[in-house]
């Protein structure tokens, strides 16, 4: 038998069991072979090095030659479309060990049969997870992706900005309330502060649409049928007609996301809140400083008449199963076990990011989350817990959009159409018809729900 990593000593300890067997085992009795355990990721992927260096120097007993690399990619897309085009090649030695994912590019890839199976291991550990980390890794039946993180969509408030113009920033507490906000936000600056801003391209469907208003208002792309219902649906009408009054009232500055035009404009007290998207801490630490107490944060607004918080992102890793097998695909599962059940190594990379300026997130399993650290206080939001408001966050969450092995596709049309009425070049109403319209032409039909 190999030996037992040192998690095992943490979790076995807890009454909890790490997984072991499976058919890639080391080549020896005990230790794994040399060589370099990869990850493919975007974003910021570097963070995820700091964990995984830490944790194999810990383990130098069964991983005594095996470093940690990372390849970066430029979006999750783009990672789907290297690993595709590497398999189609014969590539695998151009693939990594494990890749971040989302949802529509987990389903093709497990379609490609290129996915290593997770569902004994998922079995086996969800139940110590928070509820709902381990849905976006489950696809027809299976599971192949693992949870890393479960970020919730929080809303952040320039509170001195609600203090100069005396609004109680609890009216925010629904979508009703926080649009009435920015009315009088803009009315008592005579025309200086928006409530939000709206990017001109992509990231508008992304964030306010896929991630946003649209699960919130239990929206539907495809019925449980696969028929395109966008256009008709009761939810996706009111999200988009949702967007169509902030943006018709003129309450969104028009500005591209992560460029200095909005980071000048937040400076300027131009841009009252951020909401919709699960990485508005690090924007806000990382481009604005020297706004440290100036913003605090509230759990997502939510429709008056249906009462769910925004959807949160997951953040989900897979491992890639070459001719063969995968080598370090227990390493690498031992490795995400460490991450959210060993809380002191946990902390210590926490602390590590945050003085680097970087996103960090609560743990997502419960007992892990029992520790006070997780609700201590952060001096950029005044005193407020990022890490408590996020937990906060997590109560009463809207369910993401069903996403089907033909939503990348879907996701291009929906968004060229909405760029469209961002620019002017048409009203919501031609928006939605011509997504609708234009699904029905090219795709016709998404697979039915499972």
């Amino acid at each position: 038998m190999k030996k037992v990593l040192l998690l095992s000593v943490v979790l076995l300890g807890s009454g909890l069991a790490v997984f072991a067997g499976g058919q890639n085992e080391p080549m020896d009795e005990d230790v794994y072979p040399a060589g370099t355990m990869s990850f493919m990721g975007y974003g910021n992927p570097q963070v995820h090095k700091v964990h995984a260096d830490d944790f194999l120097n810990r383990n130098r007993d069964v991983a005594p030659t095996v470093d940690f690399e990372i390849l970066h990619v430029e979006s999750e897309s783009a990672a789907r479309q290297h690993v595709i085009m590497s398999v189609t090649a014969g590539a695998w030695d151009d693939l990594p060990t494990a890749m971040r994912t989302e949802e529509v590019s987990l389903q093709v890839m497990a379609d490609h049969g290129i996915l290593v199976d997770l569902t004994d291991f998922a079995l086996e550990h969800k139940d110590d997870y928070i509820d709902g980390v381990w849905d976006a890794g489950f696809y027809d039946g299976r599971y192949y992706g693992i949870p890393t993180q479960f970020k919730p969509q929080l809303l952040f408030y320039n509170a001195t900005l609600f203090e100069k113009y005396n609004i109680d920033p609890e009216r925010m507490d629904t979508i009703e309330g926080w649009i009435d906000v920015g009315r009088d936000l803009k009315r008592k600056s005579e025309g200086k502060v928006r409530l939000s801003y709206i990017d001109p391209g992509h990231f508008t469907w992304r964030y306010y649409g896929r991630r946003g208003l649209m699960p919130q208002a239990e929206a539907n792309i495809w019925d449980d049928d696969g028929n395109v219902v966008i256009d008709t649906d009761p939810g996706s009408l009111l999200a988009f007609n949702t967007l169509d009054t902030l943006k018709s009232e003129d309450l969104l500055l028009t500005a591209s996301m992560f460029q200095p035009q909005l980071y000048d404009a937040t400076r300027d007290g131009r841009i009252a809140t951020f909401y919709i998207g699960a990485f508005w801490d690090q924007f806000l630490r990382q481009n604005l400083p020297d706004m440290e107490g100036d913003w605090r944060m509230m759990p997502a607004p939510m429709f008056e008449n249906i009462g769910l918080r925004g959807a949160p992102v997951a953040a989900i890793d897979v491992i890639l199963n070459p001719p063969g097998g995968a080598p370090y695909k227990d390493l690498y599962l031992e490795m995400m076990l460490d991450f959210q059940f060993n809380n002191e190594a946990r902390i210590d990379w926490t602390e590590k990011m945050i003085g680097q300026n970087q996103t960090v997130s609560a743990p997502i399993v419960k007992k892990t989350l029992e520790d006070p650290y997780w609700s201590q206080p952060t001096h950029y939001y005044g005193g407020q817990s990022l890490l408590g408001m996020e937990t906060k966050g997590l109560v009463n969450f809207a369910p993401n959009l069903r996403v089907t092995n033909v939503d990348a596709e879907a996701d291009s049309i929906i968004s060229a159409e909405l760029e469209k009425y961002v620019a002017g070049d048409q009203s919501m109403d031609q928006a939605v018809a011509n997504m609708g319209r234009i699904l029905r032409q090219r795709i016709r039909k998404a697979p039915a729900a499972r």
